[in-house]
């Protein structure tokens, strides 16, 4: 029988005074969410460019990894793209583990004690949401946008910290996460000093001072000095985004580590929001594509990243009579993926999208959380809707080759370098968004295949269907605290040859 790590017991504890009812599934949760931390985390060690591991061997019984220090470890077969927990249990050494943390930390590499505890509070956080989510019956298939969120209870598909939330108690996770489906309490702070963009609506304006919307947990956990009363909002997948009862989503900043950055909102992205938003308007309209990007209405910050807000336009507005918007998270628990028709067209829809776009000089960051799609009433994918433009990147060369006025950026989101480039759509669209909604490579190919001869004949066409597929190395940059930015692996071409039964890195 496992013996519950020290944070399952604590938590434990803490839920049984709080939530006592939620005790026994959580309990029964607890296997499963060793499981499923346990197959991402298999997955980075199979495939991230890890220093010490010193080369990778695939055999009939499974994958064995050799570490620099001599020692071998050995789990299953992991398939990139699978979204099932498929390593219940793997063995370094012989020595059998079904616990990530514990793994993690026996592996004794550097920096690893950290990432092992977020390991745990990935498992009991998890564990805690399945048990939650129990509580709540299916909703219609007709919910809207945000009762499809609330149904995303995993978190991030092959990030090991998928429900990493450090610095929240039970108590805390119950009332602010979206999967419990709690009615936030967001707080307002006055701000002097305050730069905004956009259009700041009066209902957030006190005489001259603007009113920032504030999470409660950054209210309690972060700012100093007076939070006045403000107004409920429902939680999205971010945690930190909120939608208000037929009104705009708001984002907050919330100054906590979740998966694996934190969440708050630079002064960059409230510098740009306007001019970013009015830019891909003008760009989606010219391209006469099947998306709409919702426009972001204001943003604010007193100049600093813990205390901003941004207002968006809720996705749902580009809904006709009888269409639904589902973010692709929650595609799996659509009956999308069950129809490969419907896979398919999914497939055509986004990669087209993505490809033209990219071509003209914008690469979206096309993850589960910011790209939705529009399925009209017998359930077929016609549109997309595209949210959150912090982390788009825009080349101004592409851009001038297609006449496309260039906007008056400068910063991180302007490159013309092509692997950044094809890395930003690729990673999170292949790497994410197509891999989790087909769920295997064998599902995602066959989709591919169903769909190669349509794409449009971009430049960036052979290398998504040729070459090795760019991810985020998520673990890896967990692993490597003072290395700033995004580090990279490649994962397999579901289109490609396999390779041999060696690879180093």
């Amino acid at each position: 029988m496992h013996r519950p790590s020290r944070p399952e017991a604590e938590f434990a504890a803490e839920l049984g005074a709080v939530r006592p009812d939620l005790s026994a599934p959580y309990a029964d949760a607890l296997p499963g969410a060793r499981a499923a931390v346990l197959s991402r985390l298999w997955r980075a060690l199979a495939y991230e460019p890890l220093a010490w591991v010193a080369r990778r061997e695939r055999g009939r019984d499974g994958l064995a990894l050799r570490l620099r220090d001599g020692r071998r470890l050995h789990g299953p077969h992991a398939d990139p793209y699978a979204t099932t927990a498929y390593a219940t249990e793997v063995r370094l050494d012989g020595r059998p583990y079904d616990h990530p943390a514990r793994l993690m930390e026996d592996l004794a590499v550097a920096h690893g004690s950290a990432f092992a505890a977020e390991l745990d509070n990935s498992v009991v956080s998890l564990a805690l949401s399945r048990a939650g989510q129990a509580t709540f019956g299916e909703p219609a298939e007709s919910a809207t946008s945000l009762g499809w969120e609330q149904r995303v209870v995993d978190g991030h598909p092959y990030h090991p910290n998928c429900r990493s939330r450090p610095g929240f108690s039970v108590a805390e996770q119950l009332a602010y996460a979206p999967e419990h489906r709690p009615a936030v309490e967001l707080g307002l702070m006055p701000a002097e000093d305050c730069l905004v963009t956009g259009e700041w609506p009066k209902w957030l304006r006190d005489g001259e001072r603007v009113l920032i919307p504030v999470h409660p947990w950054q209210a309690a956990h972060v700012l100093d000095g007076p939070v006045q009363e403000g107004f409920a909002a429902h939680p999205l997948m971010s945690l930190r985004t909120l939608a208000l009862p037929d009104g705009p989503h708001v984002k907050t900043a919330l100054s906590a580590r979740l998966t694996s950055s934190v969440r708050d909102i630079s002064v960059y992205s409230v510098e740009t929001a306007e001019t970013v938003s009015a830019f891909m308007e003008k760009v989606t309209e010219r391209l006469d594509l099947p998306l709409h990007v919702t426009r972001t209405l204001g943003a604010a910050s007193a100049n600093a990243p813990d205390l901003a807000a941004v207002l968006r336009e809720p996705p749902d507005a580009y809904a006709a009579p009888g269409e639904r918007v589902v973010p692709v998270a929650a595609l799996p628990l659509t009956a999308l993926p069950e129809h490969p028709g419907r896979l398919a067209e999914f497939t055509r829809l986004v990669l087209t999208v993505g490809l033209r776009l990219l071509e003209a000089g914008v690469a979206l960051e096309a993850h589960g959380q910011n790209l939705l799609v529009v399925l009209d009433h017998v359930g077929a994918p016609v549109r997309l809707v595209y949210r959150d433009l912090a982390d788009i990147r825009v080349s101004p060369a592409r851009l001038a080759r297609h006449g496309i006025p260039v906007p008056a950026l400068s910063g991180r989101i302007v490159t013309d370098d092509e692997t950044t480039l094809r890395r930003k759509l690729f990673g999170s669209l292949v790497g994410g968004t197509l891999g989790a909604t087909a769920g295997s490579t064998a599902a995602l190919r066959e989709a591919l295949e169903k769909v190669v001869r349509d794409l449009p004949g971009t430049p960036d066409l052979p290398a998504l269907l040729e070459q090795p597929l760019p991810t985020k190395a998520l673990t890896l940059m967990r692993l490597s605290p003072g290395t700033p930015g995004d580090s990279w692996t490649q994962l397999p071409n579901p289109l490609a040859v396999p390779g041999s039964a060696t690879l180093s890195f």
